[in-house]
């Protein structure tokens, strides 16, 4: 058998290990990174691509805010599919706008750039929308999007050709990890061995292959989402992460530093989308087609299977209702529809450190396209 020798070795190809190996190659760190698929399926490629700090809370906050810093210098480099089209949240009712209100206080305090808007500036950008929904807005005008299903592509290519310590595998399922004579080692199921000084595991609900006791006492919740993807609409002109109502009733930001987050009445029209988790994002890409959702619907880490794999055409049909209400959203336009299935945890990220050599580092949840570059930062700092 071939053994084969790395300061650090990652165990899964999304989002959350890619900037990890990607920090560690800034370090002059020898990084091999294996992802069981032949090309990332998961929770990195079936999201919104929103990079959003506003959203967050805390250091997750920090760690968004120095992601955005992350990604533009990558694509100063190499077209990773990074837009700098702003983020917009738009209240749709007098509580709404007492909220948003509130983050600006919060974000006056933080200096983060923001403005507010008024409905005439919302509507002369966004004439498609309906003027009886938009009330006011709160614009970060610094926030990024991504092609999701591109951009770890990308990522991917560019770090192969930056950093000559990177070795990437695919199709490569690891089946054991232990700590043994003063080395991390890592079989894979075409019987390699690899050796690391250190081994982190980013793989999602997936980790439960390597330590199956320690998956089903983590505390692990999966979240199933549902989105939608519209035909290209190019009469729709949506630049942006666009985040409404029932995302500002939603959003851990809001929820942390609006003092009337908590007290603020829910109209009677929410209670069923709010018994499915539906808050209602768009995001245009560059083909013009929309992306629409989303809805949540928890279990436990080791009970993915409650959740079913099919798409619940009743939980679209609620989406697009409720999308309607915002901008002309009709079901014939819909192109397609997918769950997604992400792993996260009350404590924001599962970190269990199995051995002195050995990381678990995964479940960051919806988390990971905003906060996965600057939280890996930290944890590589830490770490080495």
């Amino acid at each position: 058998m071939k053994t084969n020798t790395y300061d650090l070795i990652i165990v899964g190809g999304g989002i959350l290990g890619t900037f990890h190996a990607y920090h560690a190659l800034k370090k002059g760190l020898t990084v091999l990174q294996l992802e069981k698929d032949n090309f990332p399926v998961g929770s990195t490629v079936r999201n919104f691509g929103q990079v959003v700090p506003s959203g967050m809370a805390g250091e997750w906050f920090d760690y968004g805010v120095r992601g955005l810093e992350i990604y533009q210098s990558i694509q100063q480099d190499m077209d990773i599919s990074i837009r700098n089209n702003g983020s917009i949240y738009i209240a749709s009712d007098a509580d709404e706008v007492q909220v948003i209100h509130e983050l600006s206080a919060h974000y006056q305090t933080k200096g983060y750039k923001h403005a507010l808007w008024s409905k005439a500036q919302i509507l002369a950008k966004y004439p498609a929308m309906s003027a009886d929904y938009v009330q006011e807005a709160i614009v970060f005008d610094q926030e990024l999007s991504a092609e999701p299903e591109t951009m770890i592509h990308q990522l991917h290519i560019y770090m192969q050709a930056k950093f000559g310590k990177y070795t990437l595998k695919y199709d490569t399922t690891v089946i054991a990890c232990e700590d043994a004579n003063e080395k991390a080692h890592l079989t894979t199921s075409s019987l390699e061995v690899f050796e690391g000084a250190k081994i982190i595991i980013c793989n999602g609900y997936e980790f439960k292959i390597l330590y199956r006791s320690l998956f089903d006492d983590s505390g692990l919740e999966i979240s199933k989402l549902q989105m939608m993807r519209t035909k290209p609409l190019h009469q729709l002109q949506l630049p942006g992460n666009i985040l409404t109502g029932l995302t500002i009733r939603r959003y851990e930001s809001f929820e942390e530093y609006c003092p009337s987050f908590g007290s603020i009445p829910v109209p009677e029209h929410y209670n069923e989308l709010r018994k499915y988790g539906i808050h209602i994002l768009f995001k245009q890409a560059t083909d013009g087609s929309i992306i629409v959702g989303d809805s949540h619907e928890y279990a436990a880490g080791n009970r993915l299977d409650d959740l079913g794999f099919a798409v619940d055409t009743y939980v679209n049909e609620l989406m697009i209702a409720e999308a309607n209400r915002i901008i002309p959203m009709k079901q014939d336009w819909i192109a397609s529809s997918w769950p997604g299935f992400y792993a996260q945890h009350k404590d924001h990220i599962l970190e269990v450190d199995v051995s002195p050599r050995i990381h678990v580092r995964t479940g960051i949840g919806g988390k990971g396209m905003t906060a996965s570059a600057g939280y890996a930062e930290r944890n590589i700092e830490h770490l080495f």
